[in-house]
């Protein structure tokens, strides 16, 4: 994955809801085009991530598909 970013604030942190559980999110950021899960999640099973799984932005309201994410440096 390029580095990938918010497409309306640019911040690299974002969520994800839980598909049998949308109280539970996991946090991750994109660091270096990579995912990265936040340490808190290292005990559980991280979700699977693709072009189509549903994402928000940790910093402003912006949601949509992991593959919307605006790319470049």
């Amino acid at each position: 994955m390029v580095e990938a970013k918010c497409p309306v604030c640019a911040s690299h942190k974002f969520f994800l809801r839980d598909a049998e559980d949308e109280f539970e999110v996991h946090d991750f950021e994109i660091i270096a085009g990579e995912i990265v899960f936040s340490p808190a999640e290292a005990g559980s099973q991280a979700p699977p991530l693709e072009d189509g799984t549903e994402t928000h932005c940790s910093r402003c309201s912006w949601h949509g598909p992991l593959g919307r994410l605006k790319k470049g440096g």
